[in-house]
């Protein structure tokens, strides 16, 4: 059975027509942190199940409701998300601590907004940042990724991206 999945971070309070089409599109929405409000939560959860962790902005209400990492088995793989993460050989303290405890197959991060997916050959896992799907911050691009979940493989990963002058 396969699942498509929306990956998306650093949406910093913005929830807009650009998210919401992508977001309806899914089976299941995951965020990397820096939701930014309680709203950007709730539209997202309009359009389907969500999956989330806070981030450094996010404060309150969302460091009460959402935890700092998650971990969890979906489809053959296990899954590891943090928002301050790293990337390959130059990982944050916690997420290599978490790496090293739970051994995911893919691990996600977000923070940098800068997208990246690729592996970790030393620690076998797939890495992945969506980059940055909000309005906030020095990026150009509005960045998400999409995937199906099949069989124990992230299968058709697709980058969808938007120019942030234009929304």
């Amino acid at each position: 059975m396969s699942k498509r999945i929306l990956l998306l971070s650093d949406t910093h309070g913005t929830c807009d027509d650009f998210i919401a089409k992508y977001a309806a599109d899914a089976d299941e929405i995951w965020h990397a942190g820096d939701v930014g409000s309680l709203q950007v939560l709730e539209c997202l959860e309009t359009k389907g199940p969500v999956r989330a962790v806070y981030g450094n902005i996010d404060g309150g209400i969302l460091r009460q409701t959402l935890p700092e990492f998650t971990y969890w088995e979906d489809g053959g793989l296990k899954f590891l998300m943090l928002h301050i993460g790293g990337y390959p050989g130059r990982y944050s303290a916690r997420a290599r601590e978490l790496i090293d405890r739970y051994r995911p197959d893919v691990f996600i991060a977000g923070h940098s907004h800068i997208l990246k997916v690729m592996p970790d050959k030393v620690r076998h896992l797939m890495h992945m940042n969506p980059g940055a799907a909000g309005r906030s911050g020095f990026h150009k691009k509005r960045t998400m990724l999409r995937f199906h979940l099949e069989e124990g493989q992230l299968k058709d990963l697709e980058v969808i991206e938007r120019d942030r002058k234009h929304g």
